[in-house]
């Protein structure tokens, strides 16, 4: 774990760099004490010029204006050109990396030119004054131009960074609305599903009244029926309750790849408001097969008797799975889908070879994709697993537990 330590609100790196800096103006200004111009009044300005470089990060334009005051003042003093002067550069390079606006730092740069004139001619050389101008101006030119190359280069970056938490907040928002959208459709699902058990417990009640004296065994068991599904519609109410409630962060999908599905395969809701079941899953792959997958379809066991909710949960996890494989898969691969019954669970296992092309039509719809399927999941305390195969490809495989009450075949009045 990296910890950043921190000076006065300031990285503790970037403090320790400026001190270095303003101590070595510090000692250019002590060392030439007794050969330079102007002594000890020389010094103090030198000190004052090592103090401002202090701010050069906080307020470049400040500190930058403080140097060049500090400057001119050792120009009407007619001191010349002094091994601290360094500041003067330090302080044009600061203001214009730093600064928030560049035009301070074009402010800087004029001052500085007119420095470097100023400075040329107070130089005692053999050469012309225009001669050591040019030779100033080359150098505090070459500064300038590094700085505003580092300015941009900076400015690049921060724009990078805040681009990318832009992305990562739309994302997390998409995420999110993803998961509300699929939640709205799991609770309209589980919704009918109670509708439909409410129905099933009013005609069986109606049929017990009326087999009461004529049938009294038929009668009870029409009750036994209005029972269990009684206790089952109490259950599948309980658990769209709970879809209701404020969903939480959405987890990430496992495996690696799982970046490359954060919508799934669209959100279109079907047009018919009827329950599916897995009944109904033959007629399901043959609409994929027709879509281009080459689908094989195992089911393993006995077929379990389950809950209106879990029936028709099963038969979801198969579309979404499907659907992801004809979008990413492509139109070719091969599939297999498994059913099956472990012990008290339901086993779904779709996996794909990978090996398809681009559908050049719009796949079948499904709802979120990984997002969907995990929710789904989730209601019924299973399991999810989605990730890429060893030999290519992709797997998903569900495990969902089967209720201890199994569902009870209903009978009509």
């Amino acid at each position: 774990m990296t910890v950043n330590r921190t000076v006065f609100g300031r990285p503790l790196r970037d403090v320790g760099f400026d001190v270095g800096v303003s101590g070595l103006v510090v000692l250019f200004a002590l060392a030439g004490v007794a050969a330079q111009p102007g002594g000890w009044p020389a010094v103090l300005v030198g000190l004052g010029m090592a103090v401002a470089l202090l701010f050069r990060r906080v307020h470049p334009s400040l500190a930058a204006a403080v140097v060049a005051a500090l400057a001119l003042t050792q120009v009407v003093a007619g001191w010349g050109v002094l091994a601290y002067d360094v500041a003067v550069l330090i302080a044009l390079y600061s203001v214009v990396k730093y600064a928030d606006r560049l035009r301070d730092g074009v402010l800087a740069g004029a001052v500085a030119a007119v420095g470097v004139l100023l400075a040329a001619s107070q130089t005692v050389s053999n050469v012309a004054w225009w001669a050591t101008a040019i030779y100033f101006g080359l150098i505090t030119g070459g500064v300038w131009l590094a700085a505003l190359n580092v300015r941009t280069r900076r400015l690049y970056v921060l724009s990078l960074e805040e681009r990318a938490a832009t992305l990562e907040r739309e994302r997390e928002a998409e995420a999110r609305a993803a998961v509300a959208g699929e939640r709205a459709r799991i609770a309209r699902e589980l919704h009918d599903v109670v509708a439909h058990s409410m129905a099933v417990m009013i005609v069986q009640a109606d049929g017990a009244r009326f087999m009461l004296d004529r049938d009294p065994e038929t009668a009870r068991h029409a009750v036994k029926v209005v029972a269990d599904t009684g206790r089952q519609a109490l259950e599948e109410m309980r658990r769209l309750v709970d879809v209701l409630r404020e969903p939480s962060p959405p987890e990430p999908a496992a495996g690696p790849g799982a970046a490359a599905d954060p919508g799934g395969a669209g959100s279109t809701a079907d047009p018919e408001r009827r329950r599916a079941t897995v009944a109904e899953l033959p007629a399901l792959l043959q609409r994929f097969r027709d879509a281009g997958l080459r689908i094989r379809y195992h089911a393993d066991g006995e077929p379990a008797v389950l809950s209106p909710g879990l029936d028709l949960t099963v038969y979801r996890v198969v579309q979404e799975a499907l659907t992801n494989a004809l979008k990413h898969a492509g139109v070719g691969a091969s599939v297999t889908v498994t059913l099956g019954r472990p012990g008290d669970a339901v086993l779904v296992r779709v996996t794909d070879d990978g090996r398809g092309r681009p559908p050049v039509g719009p796949a079948p719809s499904g709802g979120h994709g990984l997002v969907g399927m995990r929710e789904r999941v989730g209601v019924y305390d299973g399991s999810l697993t989605a990730g890429p195969r060893t030999g290519g490809g992709w797997q998903v495989e569900v495990r969902l537990p089967l209720p201890s009450t199994p569902g009870t075949e209903v009978i009509a009045a």
